[in-house]
């Protein structure tokens, strides 16, 4: 099996990279076998002055390495070699006289940036579709391909620990601006502009110019003045993760090891570090979900979808110019509705600021966005609805307005066209009980900021059809979405597992708790704001509305939700959005002037709300986590259980991407396994004798307890 095409043009070895039966190319054993002995054979060759890697793929150079395959094999030491034998290559492709060329369009990230760095030379596209990265940190693991080494020593210490450390991509202007890639070119003139700079090579040796200050240049210089940056890079790290990944701290161990003893020792630690990190269960999570993300990208549904070439989007406030956005920015043509000309404004503003802002960032070129924008059709009237394939509602969530938005579209559009509800609790049933064709009204949950948070919720009814949900699964997929496809109910599958938890939270302040000592408690636990901040961030009305829509659910378990946040919402507490809620959200002096941020303390009058005059750090954390958490993990088995969601990778990603479950513990399917279920069990058995009916185990866990079953292993 040829991974690899050679081709000689006056003196200049083409090599095609071009998987077998892959869209992607991906480093295996096989591909470096095939590469070593290609390498030796072309240092030979006397015909040969000069190499050049490019890829036959679309849109990509290497994604990285085999995952599936490093992971198959887990006997000792296996990983440890493979990246021995994998930094012999690159090495060897290294100390080559003659220019070696990498000649990228598309991603170049994990192993196949690595490639790269061992490169002499690197050119890329200017494409929205190139972009280099080593995002192994989020999968638990490091570059062990020589990253940890060759970047610090090209782009600077700081730049390559703050790649490593995120795992971030790099766009082509951002890449050439830092030194990581030498050249930017057009996608079409690659071949040409590698074989320009291959012939530049021959003639003139390249000079690389280190692109740092002169305060950088001192800093990075001298093993004294490292070790400031790597205690920095050590307490940044702690600050932002504590001690739950493994990962961060490995990397710059190992960029610290090789700056003080040189690449070969590096290197050594690199492939120790890969060893180390890959038997965590930390990077077993991780590279689990990892998997599952990858297939919620794909089309699960067999039926064919319907050809989309243009949505419209009705509401152009943060959700719906954000939909518009996303939309826009994948090739879709959109209509983007408003009731005036202000709102639309206010909309249209929304996406050419995000756009610009990936303008300055190198992430696109002027062009580009202009492109992008130009797709983006403002509105007052449902005069050209016609042309719209799949409507999106984003208006206010009140069942009678989009009860007559839904009429309104009927109306307007073709009859083939499907209608889908970003609503985030209202039962898609009950929106659908409208229409003139209720099996082509569907959810399509979005989650904000859209253009960020990677989730869609896409949410079936009995009565929808087959080929509807294709149809909003494969558009969302083209938005860049992870999608998970999930069955109608109340709250769906995220709010419903997200809104006991924070019912939980509001039952701890009920019990005199404090709200700074329940946000610091989840935060540390891994997830990214506390759930009282995230009640204000959402907003107090939303919560009331939810509350009373998920009333009934739990009602049937035998308990009633805490109605602390209908309360607020009546006396006009709303959360961030006027300034008041559990926080204060106030401007102050310096604040106003530009200086500083916005103070946020505790806005100890909502605590009217709940029993008890004095509020006091009495719960444990542990005991609140454990709370907090098994409500959550309880009601994704009880969605299981009734069918809301497929399979646990759903429930995982869901929980994970849309809602900031801890990634590092991978769900919470993927959680309960790591207790097991048993002791899931018995925590849920405890906690309902102390609290009460709304601990009730989910019968899934009971029977999984009994049978001693896991969810994956």
């Amino acid at each position: 099996m040829a991974y690899t095409q050679t081709e000689k043009d006056n003196g200049i070895a083409v090599i095609w990279l071009d998987q077998p039966g892959e869209s992607v190319n991906k480093l295996g054993v096989e591909m470096v076998d095939e590469a070593e002995a290609l390498v030796e054979w072309l240092d030979k060759d006397p015909e040969v002055k000069a190499l050049i890697f490019i890829s036959k793929k679309v849109d990509n150079f290497i994604a990285g390495a085999d995952l599936e395959a490093m992971i198959a094999d887990r006997k000792p030491g296996v990983l440890q070699e493979m990246s021995r034998r994998g930094n012999r290559l690159l090495n060897r492709i290294e100390s080559l006289e003659k220019p070696v060329i990498a000649a990228i369009h598309g991603a170049a990230l994990g192993g196949g940036l690595e490639v790269a760095l061992a490169c002499h030379y690197r050119i890329v596209t200017e494409s929205p579709k190139t972009m280099l990265g080593l995002p192994e940190v989020k999968l638990g693991l490091l570059p062990a391909g020589g990253g940890t080494q060759r970047l610090p020593r090209l782009v600077g210490l700081q730049k390559a620990l703050d790649l490593m450390l995120t795992g971030k991509n790099v766009y082509p202007r951002q890449a050439l601006e830092m030194g990581l890639v030498d050249e930017v070119t057009h996608p079409y003139a690659l071949l040409d502009a590698a074989k320009a700079s291959a012939n530049k090579l021959l003639n003139t040796p390249r000079k690389r110019q280190r692109k740092k200050s002169l305060a950088n240049l001192a800093l990075e210089s001298t093993s004294l003045t490292r070790g400031f940056i790597f205690k920095k890079a050590r307490e940044m790290v702690e600050k932002t993760s504590g001690n739950k990944y493994p990962a961060p701290y490995k990397i710059i161990d190992c960029v610290e090891h090789g700056m003080d003893n040189g690449i070969a020792a590096g290197l050594e630690a690199e492939a120790a570090g890969l060893e180390n990190l890959a038997d965590t269960p930390q990077a077993r999570e991780l590279i689990g979900l990892f998997f599952g993300i990858n297939k919620a990208k794909k089309n699960p549904l067999k039926t064919q979808p319907l050809a989309v070439e243009t949505i419209a989007v009705l509401g152009a406030g943060l959700m719906g110019a954000g939909i518009a956005n996303v939309s826009a920015a994948n090739g879709l043509r959109v209509l983007l509705k408003d009731v005036n000309h202000e709102n639309l404004a206010q909309g249209k503003k929304h996406v050419w600021q995000h756009l610009s802002r990936k303008v300055n960032k190198g992430a696109l070129s002027a062009f580009e966005r202009d492109e992008i924008f130009g797709r983006l059709n403002g509105v007052v009237d449902y005069n050209t609805f016609s042309h719209a394939n799949i409507v999106i509602e984003a208006v206010f969530e009140d069942l009678n307005l989009k009860h007559r938005v839904l009429r309104e579209c009927e109306q307007a559009c073709d009859a083939k066209f499907i209608f889908a509800s970003n609503t985030s609790a209202i039962p898609i049933s009950e929106i659908a009980a409208a229409a003139e064709r209720p099996a082509q009204v569907i959810g399509m949950h979005y989650f904000s900021p859209v253009e960020k948070m990677p989730l869609l919720e896409v949410v079936v009814t009995s009565q929808t059809a087959d080929w509807v949900a294709a149809t909003a699964v494969e558009t969302g997929i083209q938005q860049g979405k992870s999608v998970i496809v999930v069955k109608d109910g109340p709250g769906f599958y995220t709010t419903r597992v997200l809104a006991p938890m924070l019912n939980e939270a509001l039952e701890i302040l009920e019990e005199n708790g404090e709200v700074r000592h329940i946000d610091n408690a989840m935060k540390q636990f891994g997830f990214p704001v506390g759930p009282i901040t995230l009640i204000d961030e959402v907003g107090i009305d939303v919560g009331a509305h939810v509350s009373k829509i998920l009333s009934k659910l739990v009602a049937g378990r035998g308990y009633k939700s805490h109605d602390a946040m209908i309360r607020m919402f009546s006396e006009g507490y709303q959360g961030r959005k006027n300034g008041m809620g559990f926080y204060h959200y106030h401007d102050d002096a310096n604040t106003l002037r530009g200086i500083g941020k916005k103070k946020k303390e505790v806005n100890r009058t909502a605590y009217k709300f709940f029993s008890g005059k004095t509020r006091r750090e009495r719960h444990e954390v542990s005991e609140i986590r454990t709370r907090l958490v098994m409500m959550m993990v309880n009601e994704a088995a009880w969605c299981l259980q009734e069918n809301i969601i497929r399979s646990p990778g759903d429930g995982d990603i869901g929980a994970v991407l849309g809602l900031g479950f801890p990634p590092f513990l991978g769900g919470p399917f993927r959680y309960i396994d790591r207790l097991t279920p048993s002791v899931a069990l018995a925590n849920l058995e405890r906690l309902a004798d102390a609290h009460g009916p709304r601990f009730q185990p989910a019968p899934i866990i009971r029977d999984f307890a009994r049978d001693k079953k896991s969810f994956y292993r």
